[in-house]
């Protein structure tokens, strides 16, 4: 892996399918380090391009499934999942949701992520959703404890909660990584707590997962190359 990279960036592939990925993480070449596969791609050949990537061209892969199910469900699903050798693995942050992933995972080293509330939900989605009342952030602090109770490597929130999640101490050398940061300028998108790349690192992000910004610039590696620089002295 080429040391020009820095894994605090993480790429999203939300294009089409895994040829075009492949084409994406191409143009990015050694600039970018580390991949997100979601669930939008599973059936254009996301988990074969997971493999290239890993296999092929040395990249760390978070595969983002957000895992929702019973119990036993989600251990033999992450189960499954863990034999690709992959890093990192979301599932829904229900506390027993969480320790059945983690008994799926054991053994590997693929770490499990609990998502909080999504970065593209507000209150409105969470009154309609029925989830009890309350400020996001409350919310979103009061999961992640119960997260990394369960046993979480790591959680997935948004940058503005960021800080609130590392103070905890069950947070304790657990990974928070976030979606929701957008360059200074970028478009929101469907993205709705947000935050700058350089912000997100001061108030406790270890990776961030940037997609449209990036994929959808004239020059894909330039962006990238841009957030690494904003980047690269916090």
């Amino acid at each position: 892996m080429s040391n020009l990279s820095d894994d605090r960036l993480i790429v999203a592939l939300d294009v089409p399918n895994a040829l075009a990925g492949l084409n994406l993480a191409e143009k990015l070449g050694d600039a970018v380090s580390f991949y997100k596969i979601g669930l939008g791609m599973l059936t254009g050949g996301g988990l074969a391009l997971a493999n290239e990537l890993k296999e092929e061209h040395g990249k760390r892969i978070f595969l983002d499934m957000k895992l929702f199910d019973i119990g036993a469900t989600v251990e033999n699903a992450v189960r499954g999942l863990a034999q690709f050798d992959l890093d990192f693995l979301t599932v829904h942050g229900d506390p027993y949701v969480v320790k059945a992933a983690k008994e799926g995972a054991s053994g590997k080293d693929m770490k499990i992520l609990a998502v909080t509330i999504l970065t593209s939900l507000d209150r409105a989605d969470l009154d309609g959703a029925l989830i009890k009342s309350g400020e996001i952030r409350d919310l979103v602090q009061e999961r992640a404890g119960n997260a990394f109770a369960a046993g979480a490597d790591g959680i997935i929130a948004s940058p503005q909660e960021a800080a609130l999640i590392r103070a905890l101490p069950e947070a304790e050398g657990k990974l928070i990584v976030t979606p929701g940061v957008r360059p200074a300028g970028a478009a929101l998108g469907d993205q709705k707590r947000v935050s700058t790349p350089a912000q997100a690192i001061r108030d406790g992000v270890d990776h961030m997962v940037v997609g449209r910004p990036i994929w959808q610039a004239d020059n894909p590696r330039a962006a990238a190359e841009a957030i690494l620089a904003e980047i690269r002295d916090v």
